[in-house]
């Protein structure tokens, strides 16, 4: 337990926040930092084939130990995390034997992670939780993957007893801003199917996920002195207010569960005579994906419209989409990997993922890879944990799945 820990906490520390408004790969350079410290481990370990190559995309691979011949699969853990908060000086707590209480993140900033607001710390019980102080994202959201599919490897290797196929594994970076397969060599990485460790909680194995999009709202205003306004001036973020106004109010994150889409504001800029909106729009359901992306646009005319002009615009982009009509052809990849999870005494928990994962974008790549849980909790912000009994399920699973599938095709 102890070497995951340090293995994860090495990663977390290293700060690799990706940025969506940089089209270059990566999308910000300290990303190389963790690519280059995993270069260096993967090698020490002893895995084969280790290449780093220009756009921060760093593979390996683990070769066959049977004499039959096995399909070639894939492990993915993405380099980067959210923008949605800093990972600026990441400094975990680790909370042994929880006790099932309230953790006090950060006492000058009374910064309390509660079972109150976050229920499922309760399943926790008598686990090690690593946590945030309460000013950074924790980073499990990927790296918790990083650090069991590292850790896997490690152990099939010092392990020759357990016979596995060859084995691929790939640390891309800017999975969080929709860009972590575009560069992805899938021919380089020749595996016939992969699994994202991306997931959450302890159980987790998906293999249906949103259509996402992207849409960057522009309103023109005009500004003159507000003394003499009457007439003239046009608020451009008093329009903003009147667009963000005509979306169906229930139709947000905060509102909506299970399959059901939405509409976000992920950020908003603006000045009396410019204001942009950036949303992200999510559907599991394809038509319905594509049905909303018809209405945001129609809104914005309904918008230019009443105010006569054409004051608003929208550029819409297809970010990634539902992996299921890829993945569905070859269920028996769901199947081994539900199969390892129950060698593992873990229930699997099959359910749609409401977000992304590279594996969505790789699966219209010729990869079909569905997403394994990494084991941690509150992606993306301050109360973000991990319990390290999750991490270590997680990587029995992976050394299952490895196993598994040189049994099933002798």
């Amino acid at each position: 337990m102890q070497k995951l820990i340090d293995r994860f906490v090495s990663y977390i520390t290293i700060d690799t926040q990706s940025d969506p408004n940089n089209p270059e790969f990566p999308s910000t350079q300290k990303q190389w930092d963790l690519a280059k410290v995993l270069e260096k481990e993967l090698n020490e370990i002893g895995l084969s084939d280790v290449s780093l190559d220009e756009n921060c995309y760093l593979m390996a691979t683990l070769p066959s130990n049977v004499a039959h011949k096995v399909p070639t699969i894939g492990f993915i853990a993405h380099i980067d995390t959210s923008p949605d908060f800093t990972g600026i000086n990441v400094n975990p707590q680790i909370h042994k034997n929880y006790d099932g209480k309230a953790i006090i993140l950060n006492k000058e900033e009374n910064i309390v992670l509660s079972p109150e607001d976050f229920d499922d710390l309760l399943q926790y019980k008598g686990q090690t939780l690593i946590t945030t102080d309460g000013t950074t994202l924790l980073g499990a959201d990927d790296k918790a993957g990083i650090a069991e599919i590292v850790t896997a490897m490690e152990y099939l290797i010092n392990h020759p007893e357990i016979k596995h196929g060859t084995i691929k594994i790939c640390f891309p970076p800017d999975e969080e801003v929709g860009k972590g397969a575009h560069k992805f060599n899938v021919k380089a990485f020749a595996a016939d199917w992969a699994y994202t460790i991306d997931g959450s909680e302890i159980g987790e194995l998906e293999y249906e996920n949103f259509n996402a999009a992207g849409a960057l709202v522009e309103i023109k205003g005009k500004i003159v002195h507000p003394g003499y306004a009457k007439g003239k001036m046009i608020n451009s973020i008093s329009i903003a207010s009147q667009f963000i106004a005509m979306l169906p109010a229930d139709e947000v994150p905060e509102r909506t569960e299970g399959y059901e889409g939405f509409y976000h504001l992920t950020n908003m800029s603006g000045k009396v005579d410019s204001t942009t909106l950036g949303y992200i729009i999510r559907d599991h359901d394809r038509a319905k994906f594509e049905a909303r992306k018809v209405y945001f646009q129609e809104t914005v005319n309904q918008l230019n419209k009443d105010l006569g002009k054409d004051l608003v615009k929208v550029t819409i982009k297809d970010q990634y989409y539902n992996m299921r009509e890829k993945v569905e052809p070859v269920m028996h990849i769901v199947d081994i990997a539900e199969e390892a999870m129950i060698k593992a005494n873990i229930k699997p928990n099959i359910k749609a993922i409401r977000g992304g994962t590279d594996g969505s974008q790789l699966s219209y790549m010729g990869l079909p890879c569905p997403n394994i849980f990494a084991g941690g909790h509150n992606f993306h912000g301050r109360y973000e944990y991990v319990p390290v009994e999750s991490m270590q399920k997680a990587t029995e699973v992976i050394i299952n799945i490895a196993q598994i599938t040189a049994q099933k095709f002798e």
